[in-house]
């Protein structure tokens, strides 16, 4: 009998220890942007690290609770040591929370991810987190005059992720006086699931997605459709899409206007925003415009994205538009204002050379029309079509004394709808797939698959080099 060689036993010392991470944000459950997201990086390293959350920005039904996610997720994953629970709080938690936190799950490092602003607190206890651990940041400030009241929270932390090549620039304006490095600064863009948004060619699919369809628009034969998948805010100028709308369909042939829609995935009334069928009603009663039904889970919305022909995001500033990136993954071209993260998606490139985050450096922003409009060295991707801000307004609070908003003429994106609906259908579909691949390259790295391969090397690096800050520092007078 053949000698059977038996596999060498591993020593403890030698079976991998995953780190733990605490995140402070929405909670991953949520559908909000940074729910979403948080899901998605959480969901996509459960093999490379445990994960606890205190999970706020609601009146929190489950506070006080701690809710074990670890059969759920290994369920879902597939990974068998899959380690996942969630602190659900009401706001946004407090210090007291935290270090019992720190104490008992002992984590390895702290991620903070969503406007800092909403957990002062946590960067007001850093000189006690950071004896001991790091704080990682995942920063979505996307617009300027330089924010420096947010120096303190950059200082605080020792790895700042951004969603925006123009965030990145953001960050090292604001640190100029203590300039961040390429490991403690650097880009990383939301990523959108290719499990729950794709193109859709099989059959079956493809007939549920039509009586999706037919039941939004009640059986009108519509033959090219605008979509909105913003909240019904002031800053996502709902008001201005629809006007955007109405200057399109007023060009449109007689006897095709009742083959044009417009769907808006939002509420149609929102304390925050405005009476949107009071809108419609005024400004645009004989459009066809009709409201998304209610809350749709990810193959709902993937329908949506598909049975448009153009997703159009026109937010006065925007840090990264998940609803058009979706879009793109789906094969749908896209209308955008040139701000924010929304540049990103364009696919922008000077003198034939894709931008990357360190040339912002030197363009810092391409919203400024008068400068980049019409410039024959800046061009963008075939399934975009950027509308330039032509007008900009300063706009503060108490927490955030200024920020500007890049506003689109709403008569200039009338004119991109129009673009796209008369290059038909099968061109159209061209360009989107086009869209599709661009967000699933090497180049925009706006896959999940990207995304959460890039928070794991940026954070391994960040472990290597982060070293513990000092409780007290003595300086000579």
């Amino acid at each position: 009998m053949a000698d059977i060689k038996l596999p060498k036993l591993k020593s403890v010392s030698e079976i991998r220890k995953k780190k733990k991470i605490l995140l402070l944000s929405d909670d991953l459950r949520m559908s909000s942007g940074v729910g979403t997201m948080s899901r998605e990086f959480v969901v996509g390293t459960i093999d490379e690290f445990d994960w606890v959350q205190v999970a706020g920005a609601i009146d929190h039904p489950e506070k006080g609770k701690v809710v074990d996610m670890n059969e759920t997720i290994r369920e879902e994953t597939g990974v068998e040591d899959a380690s996942l629970k969630i602190y659900p709080v009401s706001g946004y938690g407090n210090p007291e929370l935290l270090r019992h936190l720190l104490k008992t799950e002992k984590p390895d490092a702290i991620l903070h991810y969503t406007d800092p602003r909403f957990w002062v607190w946590l960067y007001q206890m850093e000189h006690e987190i950071r004896q001991n651990i790091p704080i990682f940041y995942y920063n979505i400030w996307d617009d300027y005059p330089y924010p420096r009241w947010n120096e303190p929270y950059y200082e605080s932390s020792d790895l700042i992720m951004n969603i925006s090549k123009q965030t990145v620039n953001i960050v090292n304006g604001v640190c100029r006086d203590k300039p961040r490095t390429d490991w403690d600064s650097t880009y990383i863009p939301h990523g959108i699931s290719t499990k729950y948004y794709y193109p859709i060619t099989e059959e079956k699919e493809r007939l549920e997605m039509n009586k999706f369809r037919n039941d939004i628009f009640k059986g009108k034969p519509i033959e090219f459709s605008l979509l909105y998948v913003n909240r019904n805010i002031r800053r996502k100028m709902p008001g201005d899409c629809i006007l955007a709308f109405k200057h399109f369909w007023d060009q449109v042939p007689d006897d095709k206007k009742d083959k044009v829609g417009y769907i808006m995935h939002t509420q149609p009334v929102d304390t925050n925003g405005t009476d949107l069928p009071a809108v419609i009603k005024e400004i645009a009663p004989e459009c066809n415009i009709v409201f998304g039904p209610g809350s749709l889970g990810n193959k709902e919305m993937n329908f949506l994205y598909n049975i448009a022909d153009v997703t159009m995001n026109l937010a006065s500033n925007e840090g990264f538009g998940l609803g058009t990136c979706e879009s793109l993954m789906c094969g749908t071209p896209i209308i955008v204002n040139v701000t924010g993260g929304l540049q990103d998606q364009c696919g922008f490139k000077l003198n034939d050379k894709f931008l990357t985050y360190k040339d912002y450096f030197d363009v810092e922003t391409l919203h400024d029309w008068k400068k980049w409009e019409n410039n024959k060295d800046l061009t963008w991707g075939e399934w975009a079509k950027p509308v330039w801000p032509r007008s900009r307004a300063l706009m503060g609070s108490v927490p955030t004394p200024y920020i500007m908003d890049d506003r689109c003429d709403w008569e200039d994106a009338g004119e991109a709808i129009k673009y796209w609906y008369d290059m038909g259908k099968e061109k159209r579909n061209e360009c989107g797939m086009k869209g599709h691949e661009f967000v699933m390259s090497d180049e925009s790295m706006m896959s999940a698959e990207w995304m959460c391969k890039n928070f794991t090397d940026h954070m391994n690096k960040a472990w290597e080099k982060w070293t513990p800050r000092k409780n007290v520092s003595t300086y000579k007078v």
